[in-house]
């Protein structure tokens, strides 16, 4: 039986904000709460325009007086109800995250947010002030370490397996902005993404960079000390950073390498890590998702395979398929909304997890991300290495 409906009694109430239509991520993320089977989508806010915003709500199945204009009227809403919204998935523009987080916090409700946390870090330290001071969860949507093989990877890492990490590479390499996009040189600029206001400081380091950041950490479980970067445009005429070549160094004496670019024509979606230890290393890459290799000193090397033997606890937990079937990009985001959900109906029953929420991002990934971002923009103007922040 569902865990959700066996200890909570019913599915944990969802609202959307963001993600309306044109949107890529909006149908990811419901698609996600309901592969994950323990959420209900009820209510939500779809578009800035007022009126499309309530169509739209109603066209995916909200009831007309839950299918809102605007977030104020979300809040407001959903405040007097006795089957008021118990979480709320923020999916909007960068400039807005803040904002919203705080008036969902304010209103007591549970948070599933899109990367990056805020555009400021001064911004982020106080939204994980607020969050820490509410006790509500936060999962911050770092997609790609919901994928079994990734968790694979962090247990083998955590497990002493690789032996003392060494060395790490990763790269974020895909080519959907090699040429100037639709709209992108008007002024503004007609996609968010383009405009400085809205996107924050860097393009390249929040959109992607902020993913090959939280990777690096995540499989490692070590922090970023210290950075040196290169941040350009790469493509004529673009006024957003759409490349960065990074080296950086991380507790415990690893070395690493980032590259990260969206102006690689030709390349799809080339999110890889390899990570190596004194007795061997791994390599995954996210569009075959489904292996994970381990390089192991003076031995064969072994292949790891998604519901495969062998397997770590974590990993196990992490896939939806039975073996012999592929899952993946969708799949692994429904597992973020399944640690959410379990964290979610834990803190509202008072109890304990019925499995460990190491895995989840959360409001302090978010604050290292900022932290990075800044190391690396300011190594790039001054060129220097930088320091990339406390982790306190």
């Amino acid at each position: 039986m569902n865990s959700t409906l066996e200890r909570f009694g019913r599915r944990i109430r969802l609202g959307v904000i963001g993600g309306g239509p044109g949107s890529f991520i909006g149908p990811v993320h419901r698609a996600a709460a309901r592969l994950a089977d323990r959420y209900e989508v009820v209510a939500g806010v779809l578009s800035s325009d007022p009126a499309k915003s309530r169509r739209c709500g109603i066209e995916v199945g909200f009831a007309p007086d839950r299918a809102y204009r605007d977030a104020a009227a979300f809040f407001a809403g959903e405040r007097g109800r006795a089957d008021r919204v118990d979480a709320v998935a923020i999916m909007t523009p960068n400039d807005s995250h803040y904002a919203l987080c705080c008036a969902a916090i304010a209103a007591g409700m549970d948070i599933i947010c899109d990367k990056p946390l805020t555009t400021s870090l001064t911004d982020a330290m106080d939204l994980q002030r607020r969050v820490e001071e509410s006790g509500i969860v936060f999962c911050h949507t770092f997609n790609y370490t919901g994928y079994p093989l990734v968790r694979q990877a962090r247990a083998m890492v955590r497990d002493g397996e690789l032996g003392e990490i060494r060395l790490v590479q990763v790269e974020y390499v895909y080519g959907n902005s090699a040429e100037i996009v639709e709209g992108e040189t008007e002024d503004p600029p007609r996609h968010w993404h383009y405009r400085h206001e809205s996107m924050g400081s860097s393009l390249i380091l929040l959109d992607i960079g902020s993913h090959a950041h939280h990777m690096v950490r995540f499989v490692t479980g070590r922090e970023f000390e210290s950075v040196s970067a290169d941040v350009a445009r790469i493509v004529p005429g673009r006024k957003s950073d759409d490349h960065a070549s990074l080296l950086f160094r991380m507790e415990g004496g690893a070395h690493g390498v980032m590259w990260i670019t969206q102006s690689a024509a030709g390349s799809v979606n080339g999110l890889q890590f390899r990570v190596f230890g004194a007795r061997g290393g791994l390599i995954w890459r996210q569009e075959t998702p489904n292996q994970l290799h381990h390089l192991r000193h003076r031995q064969p090397e072994q292949i790891f395979e998604r519901n495969g033997p062998g397997l770590k606890p974590e990993a196990v937990r992490a896939c939806h398929v039975a073996m012999g079937h592929p899952e993946g990009y969708q799949e692994a985001f429904s597992t973020l909304y399944d640690d959410a959900a379990e964290a979610i109906v834990s803190r509202r029953l008072g109890e304990s997890p019925r499995f460990p929420l190491s895995e989840m991002p959360t409001v302090a990934d978010g604050v290292r991300t900022l932290q990075f971002v800044e190391a690396a923009l300011a190594s790039a103007r001054d060129g220097r290495w930088a320091r990339c922040g406390s982790p306190d």
